[in-house]
């Protein structure tokens, strides 16, 4: 079947009362970034429900590409034709031999914005009714729970048939919930966070620290190539790479073993916070999860939270790992972020990290290093790059990830 129309529904937008159109509006802006790559396609972001003219456009890999856009709850693939109710009939059995199997269960569900057309709502319902089980006599009428629901609906410049609803990301556009940073490494954690980030509509630039030559050209590549399925979810993310290799150096020199990987972790905080404030972020998003590892202890945050009063949002929080995994696995992050290449967080690591680390001991070792010089020298060596969906940087080290995935 050719399809002339996507129609999207929205979910919790709808609940949004004076906001709503705000809302919507940023759903249309986000829809027509997400296709951008589409030629002739034309977004209507209306009241009500948004519409997307495929215009001879491919309507599986658009469909394919609005199931990642966060606030949408559903939409269906639609035909448009005439409001001749010949055509319409036509049309409609067309619809229903293409996907009838023995024993399919039916209702026609009519909405009717036209007022002027020729019958009401309960007569298109009777009618449209009558025409399937007289061409398909093996079809049985059912009004709740049937395998196909035939939406039939009379607008001002057509009628519009659709018999498959999909479902989509739900959650709110991206844009509508402000800007934040996430601390992204290369793990599985870290991008199961942006996602529900994202989810939330909070638009976020990625922070990743990487350290060469301790961490190699393949770990930093496979770290855009995960923001870069991200960006599915909102049309696209900045992603700023921040040297870090001079900060481990002197920490591991300077710092106690046992406070290493805390006095990191405030640095990479201190560094975040200035890049989020200087981005006009409002808060800090990453993948901890209490209890998971050494530096994700309540006592580590309280020690590591002190170098910032940025609000910190960890939304795995609570979640075990096997949840985790889960959901990598189902936005397509997991395979990427078993790869084995080390990030700077795992690199210069003590055999036995303080888990329970004291805060003023952990103020006190931070003093022995050059805080305000290493933050400049690093925050002047940043790195900044716009990643959008479809970027592919597997390809840089084709033949590496090739024999790894």
């Amino acid at each position: 079947m050719e399809y002339s129309e996507i129609m999207v529904r929205y979910g919790e937008l709808s609940t949004k009362g004076k906001n709503k159109k705000d809302f919507i509006k940023q759903l249309g802006q986000n829809v027509r970034k997400a296709l951008g790559t589409f030629e002739g396609i034309e977004v209507k972001a209306q009241h009500d429900r948004l519409h997307v003219t495929l215009n001879g456009a491919d309507s599986d890999a658009v469909m394919k590409r609005l199931k990642g856009v966060f606030g949408i709850e559903n939409f269906s693939p639609s035909v448009k034709v005439a409001k001749d109710i010949d055509e319409i009939k036509q049309t409609a059995i067309a619809m229903v031999k293409e996907v009838f199997k023995p024993g399919m269960t039916f209702k026609i569900n009519t909405r009717r914005q036209d007022k002027e057309f020729q019958y009401d709502t309960y007569q298109m319902n009777e009618i449209m009714g009558s025409t399937l089980l007289e061409a398909i006599p093996e079809l049985t009428v059912k009004m709740k729970h049937p395998d196909l629901e035939l939406r039939v609906e009379v607008r001002m410049n057509g009628v519009f048939l659709s018999g498959e609803t999909i479902q989509g990301a739900g959650g709110l556009p991206v844009g509508t919930g402000g800007k934040a940073v996430m601390m992204l490494s290369g793990g599985i954690d870290s991008p199961v966070a942006s996602y529900y980030a994202l989810r939330r509509g909070v638009k976020i630039d990625m922070i990743h620290f990487y350290s060469p030559p301790y961490t190699s050209e393949q770990a930093l590549a496979k770290a855009k190539e995960l923001t870069a399925r991200l960006a599915g979810y909102s049309g696209g993310i900045q992603f700023i790479q921040v040297p870090f290799a001079k900060i481990q150096e002197t920490i591991k020199e300077k710092v106690p073993e046992g406070y290493l990987m805390t006095v990191q972790r405030r640095l990479m905080l201190r560094l975040t916070a200035a890049i989020a404030e200087k981005r006009h972020a409002k808060g800090i998003f990453n993948g901890e999860s209490l209890g998971q590892v050494a530096s994700q202890t309540l006592e580590s945050m309280a020690a590591i939270n002190d170098v910032t009063s940025m609000p910190i949002l960890r939304p795995l929080l609570s979640m075990d790992k096997t949840e985790i995994i889960k959901v990598a696995e189902d936005i397509d992050t997991y395979d990427l972020s078993i790869l084995p290449y080390e990030d700077c967080c795992t690199i210069f690591t003590p055999p036995a990290p303080k888990t329970h680390p004291d805060l003023e001991k952990s103020r006190k070792y931070e003093g022995y290093i050059d805080v305000e010089g290493l933050m400049k020298e690093a925050l002047d060596g940043i790195v900044i790059s716009e990643i959008r969906p479809g970027d592919n940087y597997l390809n840089q080290n084709e033949d590496v990830f090739a024999e790894l995935l």
